[in-house]
């Protein structure tokens, strides 16, 4: 299942009990001051209240880079905070081409070009489009959250080229193999586990069902620039990357997402490009199937 973004908003940067008793903050050489995670915690429910809002919608550009082809198409997304996402695909001419709603447990699809339509659970999508659809990572993917994040959750902190990192506290090499499995594998002083010890640990992981999940962020306005969750037992990742964002009007909503979705031996990557969002409701979710249309075979 996830991240990397620059960042727009200069916030004020976290006074800590090291400033507040005169003391200057610890530098190492060039290197970003260090923080506590609780205090990277504090900041990251801060900044995820101000942008979960109950609506959003948007115009797309997005270009999908998938084991069977590289497309691309225009789109208009709506969301419902926690209920539905709708999109309509827009190829050329302005024609809507497809459209599609999802909930948490269900997949509409219509396909205005072939005259056919689907209807399932997710489940029944996966099987069928061989990739599983998630309307909450979707949904926090457009708002810019961190994904999956558990405030309550023990984490450690770290910093890695000039951002902060929080990664879950599962045990050392269980991180070590999350990041080995991921296609960006980038954790700056991190030497790659061998095949052989590498095999191992994610049959340890499979015994305790381990997750990793690790946010990265820009350390002036803590706003999350990346997320990264590896499920060791599926060997599985997903990377989302918020490369750039909006301005205040924006509510510094990301203009621009990258999400990859990794499995041994298939990839699957969106690239989303946003313009003219806009943070208010009700918003309509048309989907109505015509006479004519047949179920997808």
């Amino acid at each position: 299942m996830r991240r990397a973004a620059t960042a727009v908003v200069l916030l004020a940067l976290l006074t800590s009990s090291a400033c507040k008793s005169g003391k200057p903050l610890p530098l190492i050489g060039k290197d970003i001051p260090a923080r506590s995670p609780e205090k990277l915690i504090e900041r990251i429910v801060t900044n995820s209240e101000r942008l979960k809002v109950p609506y959003y919608s948007a115009k797309a550009s997005i270009d999908l880079r998938l084991p069977t082809g590289n497309r691309s198409f225009k789109a208009q997304i709506r969301s419902v905070t926690d209920s539905a996402v709708w999109i309509s695909i827009i190829p050329a001419l302005g024609i809507e081409a497809a459209r599609v709603v999802l909930t948490k447990d269900s997949v509409k699809l219509l396909n205005r070009i072939d005259d056919e339509y689907f209807l399932g659970n997710t489940a029944a999508a996966l099987e069928k489009f061989k990739v599983k659809p998630d309307l909450d990572l979707l949904q926090e993917a457009l708002l810019g959250l961190p994904i999956g994040f558990e405030p309550k959750e023990k984490y450690r902190s770290e910093r890695d080229n000039g951002e902060y990192v929080l990664t879950s506290k599962e045990k050392r090499r269980f991180v070590r193999a999350a990041e080995d499995i991921s296609p960006s594998d980038t954790l700056a002083g991190d030497r790659d586990m061998g095949d052989r010890r590498l095999e191992r640990t994610l049959r340890k992981a499979e015994e305790q069902e381990a997750i990793v999940f690790r946010y990265w962020l820009e350390p002036d306005s803590m706003l999350v620039t990346r997320v990264q969750i590896a499920d060791l037992v599926r060997d599985q990742v997903a990377e989302i990357d918020y490369l750039e964002r909006g301005g205040s009007d924006q509510q510094f909503m990301p203009t621009k997402v990258s999400i990859t979705l990794t499995e041994p031996g298939r990839q699957a990557t969106a690239v989303l490009e946003l313009s003219r969002i806009v943070l208010a409701g009700p918003l309509q979710m048309n989907f109505s199937i015509p006479e004519k249309f047949e179920p997808m075979p």
